[in-house]
C-alpha cells in the first residue's frame, strides 16, 4: 500500500480483486510459448511470442498487485495504479452502511460486488470483482463498531475528567457507568430526560 498510515493507524485488511482477472494473461502466455516452439524458438524468432506472453502476463501480475482494498481502524483505501497511483478514502465514521452480493459464479470462486453507503454527496462507493467480499464487508462493520466503542469510552473518560471525578479515585468506574448511559441514549433506548435523570443520579451519588 502507497497510502501513509495517520498517527496510530493499524491495517486491518487488505483484499485484492478476483484471480479470476488473471486467467486470460495465464492463457496469452501459455499460447505465447506454444506458438514459440510451433515458429521455432530460436531460428524462426518464435521466442518474441513466448517474451511477450510471458511479458504480458508479469504486466497484468503486477497491475493485479496493485489494485487493493484496504480497511484499517480509520477509513477504507481504494488504490490502483501500476505506474500512476489513484486512492479513495471513506472514513469509518461517514460510512452509513456496507452490503455485498454474489452471482452463482461468484459464490463458486468466492468474489463479489462490495456497496459502500456513505454521507458524502457522491452516494455509493462500489467495489466490483472483491475477493472474499464478505470477509471485507465484516471487517468494515467491526472496524466501525470498535471506532464506535473507542469514541464512546473517550467522551465517558473526559466527561468524567471535567467533573473531577479523577480525585476521588473512581474514574474508571464512573467512566464505564457514564459510557453505558452514553450508548443506551444513542441506541435510543434511554430518552434525553432518562439519560440525564440517571447521570444525574450518577454523578450525585
Amino acid at each position: 500500500m502507497r497510502t501513509p498510515l495517520q498517527k496510530g493507524e493499524k491495517i486491518l485488511l487488505v483484499t485484492y480483486s478476483s484471480w479470476i482477472s488473471l486467467i486470460v494473461p495465464v492463457l496469452v502466455a501459455i499460447i505465447g510459448i506454444v506458438a514459440s516452439y510451433f515458429i521455432g524458438f530460436t531460428k524462426n524468432y518464435g521466442w518474441i511470442a513466448a517474451l511477450a506472453g510471458i511479458i504480458y502476463l508479469v504486466t497484468r501480475y503486477f497491475i493485479w498487485k496493485a489494485y487493493i482494498w484496504v480497511v484499517t481502524n480509520y477509513r477504507v483505501i481504494d488504490e490502483a495504479g501500476l505506474l500512476n497511483h489513484f486512492a479513495k478514502e471513506s472514513p469509518l465514521e461517514k460510512i452509513n452502511n456496507v452490503s455485498y452480493d454474489q452471482n452463482i459464479w461468484g459464490r463458486i470462486f468466492n468474489y463479489g460486488h462490495v456497496e459502500i453507503q456513505t454521507a458524502a454527496q457522491v452516494g455509493a462507493t462500489d467495489y466490483y470483482n472483491v475477493h472474499h467480499p464478505k470477509r471485507l464487508k465484516d471487517t468494515i462493520t467491526q472496524a466501525q463498531s470498535d471506532l464506535e466503542h473507542i469514541k464512546l469510552a473517550n467522551q465517558a473518560t473526559q466527561m468524567a475528567t471535567a467533573l473531577g471525578l479523577n480525585k476521588q479515585g473512581g474514574t474508571q468506574t464512573i467512566s464505564a457507568e457514564l459510557e453505558q448511559l452514553y450508548n443506551l441514549k444513542q441506541r435510543g433506548v434511554l430518552t434525553e430526560e432518562e439519560y440525564n435523570r440517571a447521570k444525574n443520579k450518577l454523578l450525585n451519588s
